[in-house]
């Protein structure tokens, strides 16, 4: 994963208990030696060797495997038009490994370690004949460091990860309402007033930089503009839409910059210069979403300089700053990236527009000859299952306007809702032509961290990121939900053992909240999902805004719960050979009940006694219906229904208004519908 373009398995495989030994057809610059480094490393952890080399028992059977790397070079690494083609041959003689620059010889060795695997003999790696390129240049993952700060540590895990799944833009949202997340030495005082606190230092920002060009992976900073400003503002109050600026707003994402000011302009000349140096990256991201028409229209002096400046709508007023901000940026040698509102009306052709509301908007830019990038449809922060970002299409991402989980994010920022209303009933738009895929740079999934602490991001960006990762680099035509579910939770595997703490630290969290009894409590995760399309933020909204919950704990997409729906569907289809693997799981869900109450004694997981009874009560019946007792009493029916409609409502969020009620601990069985299919005649 992710599916390589085209690949070939004659059968054979080399023994691997003795490892690698890599050599080069050229003398390897020191890139190309710490990626061969990092995938020897990756090896041994992966075949199982975690002794030291000197301290292993000699056993001159074991000899090691040749890998043989002939790498071109290329003058475009590191930039969208970087050689990432490589050729991968591994049969009786060893590994070869042929690629035209350095990005492909760390993709190749990216899918050889996927290779490796074990028997009753010890490690292997299969034969196989391999040639690979990727569907789109631009291959992104964006995590969000302002509302929750993420540590240097924890972004340079999900930059190996990223290595792994052939992903390579890490876009990083370093300032919002919440926190202004970089040193500043030209303005220091943003970084005084606006981190709270918490930020990156220059050092560290090279570093990752850095980090991150070792494995191929560029690095594009956001700087949000004129909107998402009140770190910004905490700073410079006289560059605000309204004053005075409300240190502790109920909604910290609506203050906005005046763009009338000719010293907001001076500001953002000064800070993207700064900024600029330390990310060397050719895109600027500027941000420009979400910008709170009351912002500017509410202010009596910026009305009317619209006014007398011949600006109808607070659109075209962004549109001038928009291309003031390019030409700043364009000034500074570097490529203005933008959010899609920024589209909206007239801006220069070379912005390369980040679309994260539908396909109107890919369809608008494109027809302009924006290049873009492709951020709707891959929300992580939605709580999506991979399957549903898996078969959306960086060319077609929605089908209707902007999708109804979007438009409550609109309107929880503060957009208009007449306005939002006209966006959802816009009909779609026609297929892209040939002409506009061309313009199609590739796409990002988007980690929004209102709900996201540095201890929680590894487990809400992967593994449902490398089934997006395939969606972006294979052919279009890869589209087996249930295969790609099967490969996926090998993948995670690897990047466990590989590195990430995804699953260490759900365990964690779990053990805090119920220490010396994990085990109930890890159960119940196996089966539920944490509400989805923003419905996890009322809960918590409703709660006190608290976290370290077993919310955090379930995962967005859990593998159990997602094998036993391939199992029932198997089952429905006619195999009953997986009826004793049905029986085993639904044993353990209603067993589990009477393990979990008698820990569920602390705030964060006694919300969940409710949907512990409940899940106990569906497992029961499943297995009832197992046995060929496929009717349920009203009190079992009603529970049913109950946990469809939150599996529905949360689908939809015209499902849940404001005043709706939510599950009790922001949690779905999510096992419901498919214990459901087994109760059907």
């Amino acid at each position: 994963m992710p599916i390589p373009s085209s690949v070939a398995f004659p059968g054979g495989a080399l023994p691997l208990s003795g490892g690698f030994v890599v050599s080069w057809s050229r003398p390897p610059s020191a890139m190309l030696r710490a990626a061969a480094g990092r995938f020897l490393g990756r090896a041994d952890a992966l075949a199982g060797r975690v002794m030291p080399v000197a301290d292993r028992p000699a056993d001159p059977a074991s000899a090691p495997v040749p890998l043989r790397i002939e790498a071109g070079q290329d003058a475009g690494w590191l930039t969208t038009r970087a050689k990432e083609d490589y050729r991968l041959e591994v049969g009786p003689g060893g590994v070869t490994l042929t690629a035209d620059g350095p990005d492909g010889v760390v993709h190749g060795l990216a899918t050889l370690a996927q290779l490796i695997g074990r028997d009753e003999n010890g490690p292997k790696i299969d034969f196989a004949t391999i040639a690979d390129h990727p569907r789109f240049a631009w291959r992104g993952i964006m995590i969000d460091t302002s509302r929750h700060f993420v540590t240097v540590e924890t972004i340079k895990r999900q930059i190996d990860a990223m290595e792994m799944l052939k992903l390579n833009v890490l876009h990083l949202h370093l300032s919002d309402g919440t926190g202004f997340r970089v040193e500043s030495r030209v303005l220091p005082e943003l970084t005084a007033k606006g981190s709270h606190g918490q930020y990156y230092t220059q050092r560290q920002i090279r570093d990752l930089v850095a980090y991150a060009a070792d494995r191929g992976i560029r690095v594009v900073p956001e700087f949000d503009v004129p909107g998402h400003a009140l770190a910004l503002l905490l700073a410079h109050p006289e560059l605000a839409a309204q004053s005075p600026v409300d240190p502790e707003p109920k909604n910290k994402n609506t203050a906005a910059l005046d763009p009338t000011l000719p010293a907001t302009l001076r500001l953002v000349r000064r800070l993207y210069g700064e900024m600029g140096r330390l990310f060397p990256d050719a895109y600027f991201h500027s941000g420009g979403d979400e910008v709170d028409p009351g912002e500017w229209m509410k202010n009596p002096k910026i009305a009317a300089w619209m006014k007398d400046h011949g600006y109808a709508t607070p659109q075209a007023l962004q549109a001038a700053f928009t291309a003031q901000v390019q030409k700043i940026l364009a000034g500074q040698g570097k490529i203005m990236v933008g959010w899609d509102e920024v589209s909206e009306a007239a801006i220069p052709s070379d912005v390369v527009v980040d679309v994260w509301r539908s396909s109107k908007f890919i369809a608008s830019a494109t027809e302009g000859r924006h290049p873009v990038i492709v951020s709707a449809g891959y929300y992580l922060d939605l709580l999506q299952p991979a399957g549903q970002h898996y078969l959306v299409d960086p060319y077609d991402p929605a089908a209707n306007g902007i999708t109804r989980a979007q438009a409550d994010r609109m309107l929880q920022k503060g957009a208009r809702p007449d306005l939002v209303a006209a966006f959802l009933k816009e009909p779609a738009p026609p297929p892209l032509t040939e002409q506009q895929k061309s313009y199609v740079l590739g796409g990002e999934a988007p980690l929004w961290a209102e709900l996201v602490t540095d201890e929680m991001l590894d487990a809400r960006i992967w593994p449902r990121a490398a089934a997006i990762a395939e969606r972006f680099w294979s052919p279009a035509a890869v589209r087996d939900v249930d295969d790609m579910y099967r490969r996926l939770a090998v993948v995670n595997s690897e990047l466990q053992i590989t590195g990430l703490q995804g699953e260490a630290n759900r365990w964690r969290m779990a053990a805090r909240l119920s220490p010396g009894t994990v085990d109930p409590v890890m159960v119940l995760a196996s089966a539920t999902v944490p509400l989805r399309n923003y419905n996890m933020n009322r809960y918590v909204g409703r709660h006190g805004h608290r976290l370290d919950e077993i919310g955090e704990v379930a995962s967005p997409d859990p593998a159990q719960a997602q094998r036993f729906s391939i199992l029932v569907a198997r089952y429905v289809a006619g195999d009953h050979s997986v009826v004793p693997a049905l029986r085993r799981q639904l044993a353990v869900w209603c067993d589990n009940d009477a393990a979990f109450a008698p820990v569920a004694h602390v705030r964060g997981l006694s919300e969940a006694l409710v949907t512990s009874s409940h899940l106990a009560v569906i497992a029961r019946a499943g297995l009832k219906a197992l046995d060929g007792r496929r009717t349920l009493s009203a009190p079992e029916k009603a529970i049913f229904d109950q946990e469809d409609a939150a599996i529905n409502g949360s689908a939809d969020v015209s499902g849940t208004s404001a005043g709706a009620a939510l599950p009790p601990a922001g949690l779905m069985i999510a096992v419901e519908p498919a214990v459901r299919r087994l109760l059907a005649p």
